[in-house]
């Protein structure tokens, strides 16, 4: 009896503990923490949201960018950060649902991360130099399986989520290319434009302009429907592989053991703001399609896609390296 008795009493105040944190929240500045860059599609975003976030949180809503390793160093801050809803991740897949199946050892677990919301989605496209002879994505299948291990495919870096969706692509299509890795998207999209390179399999917002340029080709949209920055262009599923289902998505997750009622507030807060028709201008400006789903379809919809890319990287034998 007197143990039962000592167990209610320590979860009674460990339910205390986490009601008077989710009564106080916030209490301090939000800090939401990007692993990449600035200026980047994975720092513009997070700055439009937090604008919004301010006057929603009087107390502050800071914007900071800790790059590094894949942004694995941003994501070990933010897991070893207190649980308590004042220090976020804003990011990419990588840290959240790719990076585990990638490299051999992170300082952090990826599947303890709290799913408050996904911002927003950027489909991938399959973009292409002007000199390459195809005007479709048969055309290019056809092209490269003629041409097995000739024709060259730029990406943003070994295991970036580019060359990632090449590899889908390649698995899907029965095909094989050689992969010439960059160091970014910059250096990748100048030598497609001018015809160092073959293929592309870029995000959406940074090709469409080129190709509205006449400087490259979008032959597809790695998404199950058209985009609208880029109607005249078919969806995979169009062009006949099915299956070729790549976006770049941008989430906000939280610490293990951050309290439920925290997360429901930070959700609701940033859901309201990504309804806001010029905060859905902004994005698509971007590229960007607004999400805003709840954290239990969050929860899902990583889970599905850590799935899916770690089956990509095992097949291919994708490294870091």
């Amino acid at each position: 009896m007197k143990k039962l008795l000592a167990c209610l009493l320590t979860v009674s105040a460990w339910l205390g503990l986490h009601v008077a944190q989710a009564a106080d929240f916030p209490s301090r500045p939000i800090r939401m923490v990007v692993p990449f860059p600035a200026g980047g599609t994975a720092d513009v975003l997070p700055r439009i949201l937090s604008d919004k976030l301010r006057k929603r949180f009087p107390d502050g809503v800071v914007v900071e960018n800790k790059v590094g390793a894949g942004g694995n160093i941003g994501a070990e801050f933010v897991a070893k950060a207190d649980p308590d809803g004042h220090t976020l991740l804003v990011s990419p897949p990588g840290p959240i649902a790719i990076n585990q199946s990638l490299y051999p050892k992170l300082s952090y677990d990826a599947t303890k991360w709290v799913p408050v919301t996904v911002l927003a989605a950027v489909p991938n496209v399959l973009a292409v130099s002007n000199k390459l002879p195809v005007n479709t994505v048969q055309e290019l299948i056809a092209y490269i399986k003629a041409n097995p291990g000739k024709v060259s495919y730029a990406s943003q870096g070994n295991g970036s989520t580019s060359h990632l969706t090449a590899n889908l692509f390649q698995s899907l299509t029965g095909t094989q290319m050689l992969h010439i890795p960059y160091k970014g998207t910059a250096p990748a999209l100048a030598d497609l434009a001018g015809g160092q390179v073959d293929v592309f399999f870029d995000n959406l917002s940074s090709s469409a302009p080129l190709h509205k340029g006449g400087k490259i080709r979008v032959l597809a949209v790695a998404d199950i429907k058209r985009s609208p920055a880029l109607p005249s262009v078919p969806s995979f599923t169009e062009a006949g592989v099915a299956g070729m289902h790549a976006v770049t998505w941008f989430a906000v997750v939280a610490p293990s053991g951050t309290p439920p009622s925290v997360v429901q507030t930070l959700n609701t807060a940033i859901v309201e703001a990504l309804r806001m028709p010029d905060v859905q201008h902004r994005f698509a400006e971007q590229g960007a399609e607004v999400v805003g789903n709840t954290p239990e379809q969050m929860g899902r919809f990583v889970r599905e896609e850590a799935a899916k890319w770690q089956k990509v990287i095992r097949e291919a034998s994708v490294t870091v390296d």
